[in-house]
């Protein structure tokens, strides 16, 4: 039996997923941890990590090593994505997660990260034909699947936590920063050459704020914490999702944080989460999103599957 661990550092929140890989290639997830450390914090203009959002990840970092250190026959994949992707100063990061820990983290492109999304996605959902959609803290990633195939994707430099410092919608938000940062959204998203072939086609939206759409609406079906409905699978109308946004609009970040489903520590970055999934729906007039609870961790897990396969029948 090989404990398969993936370890993902987002700009937003590190998690790590423990699976139990069996000799035919069954498995079953036996552990995740998630940590929001918001790596990507006043990155700034000069693109570089700052020293205490770098102690917070290093912090849990090492509370997942001692987690999967008590493990047999562990096989580990970690990957960096767009904070660290985008750092200036990542080498010296880098390096010093591989001294302090002994972790080789793999910094993938956007490119990769989206296929991986992909992989997540259509391993687990129904999906010949759509668009999947991973809005993280410093990047978005789109990929558009035409009978089942990834036929093209990519990954934009515009998320949560960028959107909602730079164009100050932490807070109290004025209609003017609002604009702007909208206006910046809409123009890297229509750039996109190939997104209008997407238009009235499935939306699968993944990403810790759009899946925070999904959790709030489950829990105005239900106050029971134990008895949530998986927002895996789960269908929302466009018109919710707007309904949604103008909500979080008119609070301020007090406010937002006391709507059930929301995590406080998401209520100053929320406003700027939601503006890409709001653009694209509105651009490609899709009426309903599909949520997904798996991508980039379920990729790894699949593509090391997939690899493995191709290893037995050679």
């Amino acid at each position: 039996m090989l404990n398969f661990v993936v370890i993902d550092l987002g700009s937003n929140s590190v998690r790590m997923k423990i699976s139990q890989i069996g000799p035919y290639g069954d498995f079953k997830v036996v552990g995740y941890q998630k940590k929001f450390v918001r790596l990507s914090e006043n990155m700034g203009k000069e693109k570089t990590l700052k020293k205490e959002p770098i102690e917070r990840t290093m912090k849990a970092l090492k509370e997942f090593k001692a987690t999967y250190s008590k493990l047999k026959n562990v096989k580990i994949r970690a990957v960096a994505t767009a904070a660290v992707r985008q750092a200036k100063n990542q080498k010296y990061f880098l390096n010093r997660v591989k001294k302090e820990l002994g972790i080789n983290l793999r910094v993938i492109s956007g490119a990769a990260e989206a296929y991986l999304d992909y992989l997540g996605v259509v391993n687990t959902l129904p999906v010949k034909n759509g668009l999947i959609m991973d809005t993280g803290g410093a990047s978005t990633e789109l990929i558009w699947v035409q009978n089942g195939n990834c036929e093209k994707r990519i990954s934009l430099p515009t998320g949560s936590v960028l959107l909602s410092q730079n164009y100050n919608l932490t807070d109290q938000i004025k209609a003017s920063d609002l604009y702007k940062a909208m206006t910046a959204a809409e123009l890297r998203l229509s750039a996109v050459p190939w997104i209008n072939n997407a238009h009235n086609m499935p939306l699968i939206a993944l990403g810790g704020s759009n899946r925070t759409i999904a959790k709030i609406k489950r829990r105005e079906v239900t106050d029971n914490i134990n008895d949530l409905p998986d927002i895996h699978g789960m269908h929302l109308p466009a018109d919710n999702i707007y309904a949604l946004f103008e909500k979080l609009v008119s609070l301020d970040k007090i406010g937002r944080t006391k709507i059930p489903g929301l995590a406080k520590i998401r209520g100053d970055v929320i406003v700027g989460g939601l503006i890409p999934i709001s653009l694209v729906l509105r651009m490609l007039q899709i009426d309903e999103v599909i949520f997904s609870n798996h991508g980039i961790r379920d990729g790894l897990l699949y593509e090391y599957l997939q690899n493995k396969d191709a290893e037995n029948v050679k």
